[in-house]
Parts: structure tokens; sequence; C-alpha cells
């Protein structure tokens, strides 16, 4: 099994040759003023057999990307809808407009459960999301290899379960930008991370013990975001610092080969 970055929060994972990828985008406009399409981001690099999402917002769902590269009928898991109004599920209700739009075979999963695409075996794992939406983080295996996903969540105490259930991994992707979120509809604002920081994220990779802990959902370049959205100063070095020699920052088109 090799995986790819794609960028943000996307990769892409390939074994038997057989794709699938994870919150794959390619509009990241809802988070980065001036955002010009496919600039800073790959795409994969052939037909998709299916696709995972860890929740949805904007920068983690894009149906239209998905349609392009899906091939037909080609699952796509993704947690429950939100619970309650348009008010509480505001951050989420454009993706679900658009995976429906796109008539994309979508299927809600909950955490725990398995399912085998290809040459994949796939599990949603728990995760907490920084806004209070629906989020899951996904184990894949294939080919006696193991790589996490880690979406855009909180540190939580789940940490140990997975380890307990899945570890050791060969690769987890985390997210380490910390960000700082306020959002019109959550007020007052919280001045803690909705996401893993560093330091976090280098403690989530630890427990997982993993081969690889490799930081994602950041911009190195720190371009203009949305008002309301701030990302720690230097993720990479932040994270490198915490997580010692497992740390492996993988530029974005890149693939990290498993083999051993």
């Amino acid at each position: 099994m090799r995986v790819r970055r794609l960028g943000w929060a996307g990769l892409e994972i390939e074994a038997a040759g057989e794709r699938l990828v994870i919150d794959y985008v390619q509009d990241l406009s809802s988070l980065f003023t001036g955002w010009k399409p496919g600039e800073g981001l790959a795409t994969p690099s052939g037909n998709v057999t299916a696709a995972l999402v860890t929740h949805l917002h904007r920068d983690h769902t894009d149906a239209a990307a998905l349609a392009d590269v899906l091939t037909p009928g080609a699952p796509v898991l993704r947690p429950a809808p939100g619970r309650g109004d348009d008010v509480d599920n505001v951050t989420t209700l454009p993706a679900e407009r658009e995976l429906t739009l796109h008539r994309l075979a979508t299927e809600a999963v909950d955490a725990w459960s398995t399912r085998d695409v290809g040459s994949f075996q796939v599990t949603a794992v728990p995760a907490v999301d920084g806004l209070g939406d629906p989020q899951l983080n996904w184990v894949v295996q294939a080919d006696g290899q193991r790589v996490f996903h880690g979406g855009d969540t909180m540190f939580h105490g789940c940490w140990w379960l997975i380890a307990r259930r899945f570890g050791p991994f060969d690769a987890a992707f985390l997210p380490a930008n910390g960000a700082v979120v306020d959002a019109p509809h959550l007020q007052p604002p919280s001045p803690l991370p909705a996401a893993m920081d560093p330091r976090q994220a280098a403690a989530a990779a630890a427990i997982l013990g993993t081969r690889y802990a490799v930081p994602m959902h950041y911009e190195a370049e720190q371009p203009d975001k949305v008002a309301g959205y701030v990302e720690v100063l230097d993720p990479e070095a932040e994270f490198r610092a915490h997580a010692g020699p497992r740390a492996h920052v993988l530029p974005i088109g890149e693939w990290l080969d498993l083999i051993r």
C-alpha cells in the first residue's frame, strides 16, 4: 500500500491497482479568500473506486470533485447528517445539497462500522468535530498495512481504543493546524483550538504507535483565510519538535510507500 497527500486533508491510497480517496477536495473557497481553483492541490493519479469523508464541511467534502474522479456507482462513505435545525447544520448543509445534486452513491455509517471496498477494508472510528458537527475518522487496511486519517478532529479519549483495536499503524495522517474558529452561529466564540494543534497531534501519533506521523490540514504558506479562522504559525516545525523521529512531513503530491 502507498499513500499520496493531495492537499489540505485529502489523501489518495493505492493498493492492488485500486485507489480510494479521503476528504478529497478541489475547491477551498469556503475557507480561503481569493481561492484560485486548482492552486496548491493535487488530483488522484487514476480512477477512484471509493471515497471516504470525515465530515461535511466544504473543505473536506467536495461533491463536484468526487464526481469527476469516481468510477460510476463508487461508494462514498460518510457520517450521518447532523441533528437539529438549519442553524445547527449551517456548516454542513451546502455539502449535503451538493452530494444529492451529483447523485453520488453515499452511505452514512456509524463509528466502529467496517466495510470491504475492493482491495480495502475500511473502518469508521470516533472523532470529535470542533464545531459540533458529526465527524468520523478512518482506518484503512490493505496489503497487511494500516493507515489512520484524522480529518480535523480535536483531541479526545478514544485514541487508546483505536490503538488497541487497530494499532500499531504504518502511517497516521493527523490535523496539526490548531485552528481557532470564531463562527457567527457559535457565539460566544471559544479561544481553544477546534482541531488538534501540533502538540496534540504528536500525542495522538504516539498513542496510535504509528511508524510515520504525517501532519496535514494546514497550509505552509499561510494564505489569507476567511474571517474567524486562525491557524498556528508553523505547524510543520512545531509538529517535528513534538513528534520527534516518527514525524514525516509529506509534500503535496508526493507518495509515501508503506512496503516494509
